[in-house]
Order: structure tokens, then C-alpha cells, then sequence
């Protein structure tokens, strides 16, 4: 099988196509054919090293595709079905072994494309918007990167739990974007500092969470952002890490909480995998959650790929082409 294959951490370039053998499932595991593998910032970090990985590796968390053989014991899918998984190392190859427990099948009508576009992110956003600050109507969240693959979808879900969404974004394209997923103002954070603008907004107030995956830019911004014992949800660092913190300076700017979650402890058991996976793929199914799917892109040009990525001038979800379904 082809596959994606990191020998030494770096920069794109390092993102090689090679022959791999093709692998066994064992006892509770299937092999899937991947169809589509999602493009996530969370891949950059493992291929310049700043999440460390056991090298080499083949990266990539989240796919879809079609199951060709399962192992011993397997009971949640059978050869055929046809399945999408998120936060399971090795997507960027022809052929996958992924734990059975962690596939979910893609409901009938909905394309293999789609299911693998809204698993990582779509579940990224559910457990941001249902989770880790459950919204709820009358507040207000500021959400970072409105236009980009987490954000576009963190927005539809906001609104649909009744919460006024303050969007920030770099380009005026984008807030289009933005707007037209549901934002109710958005803001270009290029252009000056946007806490101040959020205040105006709120009356002074703040919002109640701000949702922020950009990191060493905005962090400060969002803290200022924050009404008392406000959250700032940090789930990732798109402009690099954050600094250490004093925690008492949560003090004294309102008694703030800050949390920095993943999804893989919102989807580590199966029936809450299930669940998030379902009200997601059903979603975007009946259509009342859009995916943006920005390009599809070869496996071989996966180094591509993550040059778009790394360039933040996409908006919505990046995917690698890896074998016809």
C-alpha cells in the first residue's frame, strides 16, 4: 500500500509517499480502505515535532472509507460497512488498522467525503460548544478562526443552542464566511486588538467563553475578552504556544477559568463516541450543519496540503484523496 511517511520531523518536504506493507488487523481491529483522510493543524504538530511522535510515523487522525477485513471478536462493523474515525493515528495511507470501537458508520446518503470532512472537527466542535462550556440561549461566545474548519462549524452549533456568536477572522473574504454561517458580528483581528471591540459589544460586560484555537496571538486579547468567572477554552495554538501563567492573573482579571481540552477525552467511551459522532454525521446529513470542504488534494501532495494549511488563507476543511470508494 502507499502511504505518507515521516522519517525526521520538519518542515512540509518532509511528507514523503512510500511503499508499506499492507497491515494485519489483530483481535478487536479492523482494516479499513481509506477513501478520504482529513487535513488537521494537530498533524502539523506532529510533523515539526512540537506534539513528539515515535519516528518514523505515517500521520493523519481522521478518515473515512470502507471496512475490507476485521479481526477476532470484532462486533461493531463487518467487511463493507462503510465508516469514518477520528483520532486515530496513521489516516494518510491507503489501508488503516483502526481499533473497531473507534469506527462509526457513515448513515446511508451521506457521501464518504463528507463524513470524513466533519469527524475530527465537527466532534471538535460539538464537545466545545455541548461540553466544556455547555452555551446556552441569551449568552455570548467569541470564537476565534470563525472561518476556518473548527470554526465554521462552531458557529452553526453555537447558534443552534441559542447563543450570540462574536467571530474573529483575518480577511474580509472570511468574514463573509463567518457571517454566513451564523455570526452575529465579526470582527478582523489583524487590523487592531479586538478585546476592546468585544467590550463595546457586550456593554462593557465580556462574554461568558471564548473559544480559541489561534494560541500565542490572541491569548491575551481573549482574557481581556472574558466577562467575571468567564472561560477561555484554549483548544489549540495555530499561532504557537502560549506562554506560561501566573494562575493568579485568572484572579485578577474576574476570577477566570482556563481550560485547554482535547477531543480524544470527549470521545473515550464508545457510547459517547457514538453519540457525538451520530448528532454530527445526522446533522450534516439533514443539513441543518454545513461542512466546507475548502480542496481535495492527493495523497501524494499531502505536503501541499499542509502549506494551504499552514498559510491560514483556507477556509473550511482540507482533504487528502487516498483511493476511490
Amino acid at each position: 500500500m502507499k502511504a505518507i511517511l515521516v522519517r525526521a520531523t520538519g518542515g512540509p518536504e518532509v511528507l514523503r509517499l512510500e511503499d508499506l506493507p499492507d497491515p494485519v488487523p489483530g483481535p478487536g481491529e479492523a482494516r479499513v480502505r481509506v477513501e478520504a483522510a482529513g487535513v488537521n493543524y494537530i498533524d502539523v504538530y506532529h510533523r515539526t515535532g512540537q506534539y513528539p511522535q515515535p519516528l518514523p510515523f505515517v500521520p493523519g487522525r481522521e478518515g473515512a472509507g470502507t471496512v475490507e477485513v476485521v479481526g477476532d471478536g470484532v462486533t461493531q462493523v463487518r467487511p463493507g460497512d462503510r465508516v469514518a474515525w477520528a483520532f486515530v493515528a496513521g489516516s494518510y495511507a491507503e489501508k488503516l488498522i483502526v481499533p473497531a470501537a473507534m469506527l462509526v458508520r457513515v448513515p446511508d446518503g451521506l457521501a464518504t467525503e463528507q463524513a470524513a470532512a466533519a469527524m475530527l472537527q465537527g466532534m471538535t466542535a460539538h464537545y466545545l460548544a455541548s461540553s466544556t462550556f455547555p452555551l446556552e440561549p441569551g449568552q455570548t461566545c467569541l470564537v476565534h478562526a470563525a472561518a476556518g474548519g473548527v470554526g465554521l462549524l462552531l458557529v452553526q452549533l453555537a447558534k443552534k443552542r441559542g447563543a450570540r456568536v462574536i467571530g474573529t477572522v483575518s480577511t474580509e473574504e472570511k468574514a463573509s464566511r463567518a457571517r454566513a454561517a451564523g455570526a452575529d458580528e465579526v470582527l478582523l483581528y489583524g487590523r487592531e486588538a479586538f478585546a476592546p471591540h468585544v467590550r463595546r459589544l457586550t456593554g462593557g460586560r465580556g462574554v461568558e467563553v471564548v473559544y480559541d484555537s489561534v494560541g500565542r496571538d490572541t491569548f491575551e486579547g481573549s482574557l481581556d475578552s472574558l466577562a467575571r468567572r468567564g472561560m477561555l477554552v484554549l483548544f489549540g495554538q495555530s499561532s504557537g504556544a502560549v506562554a506560561p501563567l501566573d494562575p493568579q492573573v485568572l484572579n485578577q482579571r474576574g476570577s477566570l477559568f482556563l481550560t485547554r481540552p482535547t477531543l480524544g477525552h470527549y470521545i473515550a467511551q464508545r457510547d459517547e463516541l457514538e453519540w457525538r459522532a451520530g448528532e454530527v454525521l445526522g446533522a450534516v446529513l439533514d443539513g441543518t450543519l454545513r461542512v466546507t470542504i475548502a480542496a481535495e488534494i492527493p495523497l501524494a501532495d499531502a505536503d501541499e496540503a499542509h502549506r494551504r494549511l499552514e498559510s491560514r488563507t483556507i477556509s473550511g476543511k482540507l482533504l487528502l484523496k487516498v483511493s476511490p470508494g
